[in-house]
């Protein structure tokens, strides 16, 4: 248990410095990639609803910290935190299913942890960005932001969930 914890400690860390630096790329003037919450899509499903949702504010609350973004990561990665259970249950309906309680493309094959992941990183990206426009005005953008940053996110988070895959395939 411990070693998951400080598995999960460094991750964290090292997954906060990097949206540190992602929060100032835009490309193309709309796609912010957002990594930081492939900690939160992350964690064990058995754990309690009460530390997921305090992890998820706490990370929320730091980005917010070093964003300068009063509260609208905090409470994205609330919501976040508290909708990444059903939707873990829509997609995958019984966890006796899973090789590890952890969600990943290992324990719940490609397609259904691509469903999982980017519905939550849809709704993410959706809450955030219209928090930021809080306004109907812009709405083409906002779409545009939301659709950009979930795809490139989307893209970000896979390649980071098969870089600390701990399935070795043997090779011919």
């Amino acid at each position: 248990m411990t070693k998951t914890v400080i598995h999960f400690v460094l991750l964290a860390i090292v997954l906060v410095l990097v949206q540190v630096v992602f929060n100032k790329i835009i490309l193309l003037g709309v796609a912010v990639p957002i990594v930081f919450i492939y900690l939160i899509l992350r964690l064990p499903v058995n754990l309690a609803t009460n530390w997921v949702l305090t992890i998820g504010f706490v990370l929320g609350l730091v980005v917010d910290i070093f964003g300068n973004t009063p509260g609208m990561n905090a409470l994205s990665c609330t919501v976040l935190a508290a909708l990444r259970y059903p939707v873990f249950n829509i997609y995958m309906p019984r966890e006796n299913d899973m090789n590890t309680p952890i969600p990943s493309v290992d324990s719940m094959g490609v397609g259904i942890y691509f469903k999982y992941m980017s519905t939550l990183v849809f709704i993410y990206c959706l809450l955030l960005f219209m928090i930021q426009a809080f306004t109907l005005h812009s709405v083409m953008l906002t779409l545009a932001r939301v659709g950009a940053s979930s795809v490139l996110s989307i893209v970000i988070i896979l390649g980071l969930d098969s870089l600390l895959s701990t399935r070795r395939e043997k090779r011919l």
